[in-house]
């Protein structure tokens, strides 16, 4: 057998690539590197080969059509002659043929039953793994019926969250024995919180006081529900009598209050059909006006409970809290009957250490980011119907060979998307982790 070519070796329908025989490696062992193994992996929209190599390569990567094939040329390279190969079908790749080049550069010829748009990149050795080439071929036709949904964007929206600074202008709050005024803390947690939330995917902020000025606790209110507001946090400094007193709470409508809001809103039945999803209840008796809207508040009391729940868990983490289980009163800014609410005591400020916490960006932030990680985990599991979140029931599983930017371009989103939706703080991953997928339009 001459040499300076191996033997062909053709598997049709089969994922794997046959070793070929060996070479004569005297004069070649020192300087061609080795492919050790070739990996296959399929997912719905891609084919992904991932070779093994002892060293790193130079390599480069064409098509050809009729038919369809891909052709990879690594240079100073050739195929180990015992590697153990994955045995897979793959609708998308027909066949591997391989063969010398030049006598010494390792040739592949990827037969395909669809056009394909490939692509490679290098992986330096890390986690046990050493040098890796990774060949993805991404279906045609896919990509066509992904521009075409493009074009048709479903109908949906971004989950709207109302942040209320508690206090401002002429109402300051309470005070520390600094001189720290409530209506600052509040109004500055706030803000980063708007910031924080405004880059998490499927999410939409909105201030109910961006100032320092003075608005009435039904103003708040109904500001949330012209927003739209799925869900409304007020965002409050505790203060005592006793400066020992400290660590956070969260507060939702309590029954009573609950009871004194049907009562209201019954008075004013004429106006409120929007409450309870647009059933009118200027033609209904009292009975059954007040039945309709005992069952809205109480639902939105149970939301309160349950995303109450979610934000304490996260501030827990961060810091002491006051009470452990969320807080139950008739606070006037959570009585919005069709608007789960609550209401944060992020700390005290009328305990001196707590006060010189409030007082630190740093903590202000750290505060900020544990309501937002309550908050999201709240709405991966009761996202409202009809938006973007509701969606998000995707879940990637790390193979070998994947990288943050990979998955990203796989699914259509950005690799920071990626990494804020997942809570990752750096670039690596490990085989196995399962990665939330946030839905996008694009």
């Amino acid at each position: 057998m001459d040499n300076r070519r191996l033997f062909l070796k053709r598997f049709v329908g089969f994922s794997s690539i046959a070793a070929a025989p060996a070479l004569s490696r005297v004069a070649e062992a020192s300087q061609n590197a080795e492919v050790k193994n070739i990996r296959l992996s399929q997912s719905y929209n891609r084919t992904r080969l991932v070779f093994d190599l002892d060293k790193t390569i130079e390599h480069s990567l064409f098509r050809l059509h009729n038919p369809e094939r891909v052709v990879l040329d690594i240079k100073n390279t050739q195929l180990f002659d015992s590697g153990l190969i994955e045995q897979m079908h793959n609708t998308l790749l027909k066949g591997v043929r391989t063969g010398v080049r030049n006598g010494k550069d390792l040739r592949v010829v990827m037969d395909l039953s669809n056009k394909v748009t490939p692509r490679s990149f290098m992986l330096k050795p890390e986690a046990g793994a050493g040098h890796r080439l990774v060949i993805d071929l991404e279906d045609a036709n896919y990509i066509a019926a992904a521009k075409t949904k493009k074009k048709t964007k479903p109908k949906l929206r971004d989950v709207v969250v109302a942040i209320d600074a508690g206090h401002g202008g002429k109402d300051p709050g309470a005070s520390g024995h600094l001189g720290t005024r409530e209506k600052d803390i509040t109004l500055a947690i706030s803000r980063k919180l708007h910031r924080l939330i405004s880059k998490y995917p499927g999410m939409k902020p909105v201030l109910i006081r961006n100032g320092d000025y003075y608005m009435g606790l039904r103003d708040r209110v109904q500001k949330a529900r012209d927003k739209k507001a799925d869900l409304l946090i007020s965002v409050h400094a505790d203060s005592y009598r006793d400066t020992r007193a400290r660590g956070s709470s969260v507060y939702a409508l309590s029954v009573d209050g609950a009871s004194s809001e049907t009562a209201r809103w019954l008075a004013e039945k004429e106006n409120a059909s929007d409450l309870i999803g647009g059933v009118k209840l200027d033609n209904k008796d009292d009975m059954v006006a007040e039945v309709l809207l005992d069952l809205s508040l109480t639902g939105t009391i149970q939301s309160s409970l349950d995303v109450g729940d979610e934000v304490l868990g996260e501030l827990k983490r961060i810091g002491r809290v006051h009470k452990r289980r969320v807080q139950q009163a008739g606070f006037a800014v959570l009585k919005s009957p069709d608007v789960p609410s609550i209401l944060l005591e992020t700390a005290f400020i009328s305990n001196p250490r707590e006060e010189r916490k409030l007082r630190s960006p740093a903590h202000q932030r750290k505060t900020a980011k544990a309501i937002l990680r309550g908050v999201s985990d709240y709405f991966s599991r009761k996202a409202p119907p009809g938006t973007w979140l509701s969606l998000n029931n995707k879940e990637h599983k790390t193979v070998a060979g994947d990288t943050l930017i990979a998955i990203a371009d796989q699914y259509n989103i950005s690799a920071a998307d990626l990494k804020i939706y997942n809570r990752l703080t750096g670039d690596s991953l490990r085989v196995g982790q399962a990665l939330k997928i946030p839905y996008t339009t694009a």
